[in-house]
């Protein structure tokens, strides 16, 4: 298998379990009867007293909603090879993958879509998104002042000073949400998202309280999105969509943000950027 989607675990299964389980927000009797196991055996299975075997730990996984990238991680844990795959968009097996997302983007235009990973890093996006952030500045002064790596990441963009941020007119409505969404989505670790999000804890404007992870938030299928410059003002909302029963790393990972005017001034608007 190539591209393992995680390095071995650096605690035993039990700790992972118990983690995984009090991140949900699940007490021993509620995953006892979510996953249809025993209390008694749960708790043995997290004091290490007994090892699970492969089916338990999928059982499990499924029960903690775990991300298909975290199960392999509990596989391993519990001495068992990963079973999910992690395979590039660019992958001939991926190929009806990569088509479906590229026609999706496609008919989406002229409005904006964007299909995001797991950390927010922009996948793909339609001629639409990329005249969307052009009303911001241009756009590659924009991406280079909010991804200094290179790496184009849309949480960046939202939250950066120097990126969308001071175009939000309901910054205050959107952040918290998206705050949690990548608390959620990137509860294992994605290093340079978790750094930025570190570095937003030092910033006096956001509330301590956005900051305060509870992975065990149900993420918002529709977010409001409102921009302004001047006396000029885009209405938008944005619907998040996800593959419904990957059986790969990536495809459980990828997000797709699918942008529709919420007023028909903003409908007229976004047309006529497309006609110019």
């Amino acid at each position: 298998m190539n591209n393992l989607a995680s390095s071995l675990p650096s605690q035993g299964f039990g700790g992972l379990l118990k983690t995984w389980r009090t991140t949900r927000k699940l007490s021993q009797l509620d995953l006892s009867l979510n996953s249809n196991v025993s209390q008694r055996h749960l708790s043995f299975l997290e004091s290490g007293r007994s090892r699970p075997s492969q089916a338990m730990v999928m059982q499990l996984s499924e029960a903690l909603d775990v991300p298909l990238r975290e199960r392999n991680t509990l596989l391993q844990a519990a001495g068992f090879a990963p079973f999910f795959r992690q395979r590039n968009l660019d992958d001939a097996s991926m190929r009806p993958v990569y088509e479906a997302l590229s026609r999706t983007l496609k008919h989406h235009h002229p409005f904006p879509a964007v299909v995001v990973d797991r950390a927010f890093n922009v996948v793909m996006e339609n001629d639409g998104f990329k005249t969307l952030v052009g009303l911001f500045g241009d756009p590659d002064s924009l991406w280079a002042a909010c991804c200094p790596s290179g790496v184009r990441n849309l949480f960046r963009l939202t939250f950066h000073a120097e990126g969308a941020r001071p175009l939000i007119r309901n910054f205050d409505e959107i952040a918290p949400l998206m705050l949690q969404r990548a608390w959620r989505d990137t509860f294992a670790g994605d290093a340079d998202l978790h750094s930025f999000i570190d570095e937003l804890r030092h910033d006096p404007s956001l509330p301590a309280h956005w900051l305060v992870p509870d992975p065990s938030a149900v993420p918002a299928p529709v977010l409001p999105l409102v921009l302004g410059r001047d006396k000029a003002e885009i209405k938008l909302f944005s619907m998040i969509s996800t593959f419904g029963t990957p059986q790969d790393v990536t495809t459980d990972e990828i997000r797709m943000e699918t942008f529709f005017p919420a007023d028909d001034a903003t409908e007229q608007l976004l047309r006529s950027l497309d006609e110019t």
